[in-house]
């Protein structure tokens, strides 16, 4: 029996020729028996050239080259008995050929992990082994011998050995049996256990704040999932530049040999100043006016005032953010704002404050509860169900809301999603006092989906469909800014905010105690970072807890999307298929992201 060590990384370099295809000639022609998806590994191996040779002794050069790729290939995925030849044919146009026989495909032996010392415990030996995933039998690859050892040491990291690493294996070819026989040589080095978090950067964040992050107690064994989760944590507080968690060197293990993870953090500015404006003209236009701080109190919150002058809703108030409040993944949200809207169907002049706890689940899903509390002056043109009139009337109101909701994201990406869906489900009970009082539930559930339906995402079709109910209350005592209406750019396109809805003889919109929504959009890449949209909205007021299907509207309309880095420009441009009396001919939408 005759062994002979093979020379392995020589075997692989060959892969680097694969991305030299620059043309639509092969550099060689490949001849001999061998099944399709070898030749064509071989042709892709061999790779492309501008044009035919000029002459003959290119066409050698070329024939030679082929040969030197063609036999890495094949050493590479365990053909080590190739039968090879590079040959010119023709005079006046040259063509340069590589007759192949692959020979027989060697297979793998039982491969043999040898463990330094310290070696890892029995148990981990064994569990490290399941890692490899090579059976004897199965072609002798080079890509899965070199991943298999991959395996091996991202196995031994993951259950504690954090500085395992894998010294020179040796790759034993037996030319008798057609075999080849990996054997690894890893060291694991010792198990490690974590100490606390050591933060190195100096900035107002609080360390005690970081170290209160960490998924690990004192004295657990090393999981990078838990160092990783860790830098997640601080990411999802969105206060900082950059982020760097990693586990400290061997030599700066205390006196218990636990070793603890270093954080660094950049801070972003603590002062953001930002001014934006918005404009449709379903909605009227709008300035907005934002101040935020960031980590004013060391915990990496958020602060933001905001000034709002605009044509619906006005505003002046502050938002307070507090991530990993008593708990990793849980957000406190405080609010207060003074509000001045001024809509078809009803002015309010309120004072709002409102606390909201939101718990993270998943990366990008989350629930929340909270208590929301306003008091202001309405000033509302309403119908009367019994006497079957409108009427107006001003009343002072404080209104006590129980907010609970749910958000479960599944999409892609937050502000163009090609694919996956979305739900979000809330329920307020509302406690109405002061100049007249009622009791209601207000519910409402949106579901989106996107379905790519070519390569890359090219065409995407998108759905949505709202259903909203208002249990228990009584239509005239409800406050105005808690009923449903519809219409606008988040609706249904081509009517004007709140246009929608059945209309009282003065031409406001009436309010009502259920929702029904949906839209389709056809979302195609046109060139560039163009895409081009068609779309049908539709929806209905209802004066039942149950949706009224009875008087739905309907809009239509095209768009186009200039995508950039942090999402799409958007401009619609949308009819309603239903004109009424006071309706425009059409209504144009200007914001970012998509519709929905």
């Amino acid at each position: 029996m005759t062994l002979r060590p093979a020379l392995f990384v020589s075997s692989v370099a060959g892969f680097a020729l694969l991305a030299s295809t620059a043309a639509a000639d092969p550099r060689a022609v490949v001849r001999g028996e061998m099944d399709a998806d070898l030749r064509a590994q071989l042709q892709r191996a061999i790779g492309e050239v501008d044009g035919p040779p000029a002459n003959r002794f290119e066409a050698r050069r070329r024939a030679r080259g082929a040969l030197e790729a063609a036999e890495a290939l094949l050493r590479s995925e365990g053909y080590y008995q190739p039968v090879l030849e590079d040959v010119v044919e023709g005079e006046a146009t040259p063509v340069a050929i590589i007759a192949v026989t692959p020979g027989p495909r060697f297979v793998l032996t039982e491969p043999i992990i040898n463990f330094a010392e310290p070696s890892p415990a029995p148990t981990l030996q064994e569990a490290v082994r399941d890692d490899l995933d090579l059976e004897a039998g199965e072609p002798g690859r080079a890509v899965d011998v070199i991943a298999a050892e991959g395996r091996i040491v991202a196995g031994l990291t993951r259950r504690g050995h954090a500085d395992a690493e894998a010294e020179p294996r040796r790759v034993v070819v037996d030319h008798a049996t057609l075999t080849m026989q990996p054997t690894y040589n890893i060291v694991a080095g010792a198990l490690v256990r974590l100490d606390g978090v050591r933060l190195e950067t100096s900035g107002r964040t609080n360390p005690n704040w970081v170290a209160g992050l960490a998924p690990w107690s004192e004295g657990e064994v090393y999981d990078p999932e838990d160092v990783a989760e860790l830098e997640r944590r601080l990411l999802d507080t969105g206060v900082y530049d950059g982020i760097g968690v990693a586990l400290a060197p061997q030599d700066q293990s205390n006196a218990e040999g636990n070793r603890p993870v270093i954080v660094t953090l950049t801070d972003r500015p603590r002062r953001i100043l930002e001014a934006g404006a918005t404009f449709s003209t379903a909605e009227g236009s709008g300035v907005d006016v934002l101040w935020t701080w960031h980590n004013r109190f060391g915990r990496a919150d958020t602060l933001v005032w905001q000034a709002r002058l605009a044509d619906v809703d006005s505003r002046l108030g502050a938002d307070l953010r507090l991530p990993h409040w008593r708990r990793p993944g849980q957000t406190l949200r405080l609010s207060t704002a003074l509000l001045n809207e001024d809509t078809d169907a009803y002015r309010r002049t309120a004072l709002a404050a409102a606390a909201d706890l939101q718990q993270r689940i998943g990366k990008t899903s989350w629930f929340s509860y909270g208590v929301g509390l306003d008091a202001g002056k309405y000033d509302e043109n309403r119908f009367d169900p019994v006497t079957q009139l409108p009427i107006n009337f001003e009343r002072d109101l404080i209104i006590l809301t129980g907010r609970g909701s749910a958000y479960l994201d599944y999409s892609n990406d937050p502000l163009d999603p090609t694919t996956g869906w979305r739900l979000t489900v809330s329920a307020q009970p509302t406690a109405v006092a002061g100049e007249d009082t009622t009791l209601f539930v207000r519910t409402e559930a949106q579901a989106t989906a996107y379905l790519p339906v070519e390569d890359n995402a090219r065409t995407v079709l998108a759905g949505r469909v709202r259903l909203g109910s208002l249990l228990g209350g009584d239509e005239l005592l409800v406050p105005s800014d808690r009923l449903f209406y519809s219409g606008g750019g988040g609706s249904v396109r081509g009517y004007e905010y709140q246009g929608v809805a059945p209309r009282l003889p003065d031409n406001t919109p009436r309010g009502g105690l259920s929702l029904f929504e949906a839209s389709a959009e056809v979302r195609r890449n046109i060139f560039g970072s163009f895409q081009g949209v068609a779309f049908v909205d539709a929806g209905s007021v209802g004066f039942d807890q149950a949706p009224d299907f009875s008087n739905m509207r309907y809009g239509a309309g095209f768009g186009v999307r200039y995508k950039l880095p942090f999402g799409p420009i958007r401009a619609d441009v949308a009819f309603p298929l239903e004109k009424r009396e006071g309706d425009a001919d059409f209504q144009i939408y200007v914001s970012i992201g998509q519709a929905f």
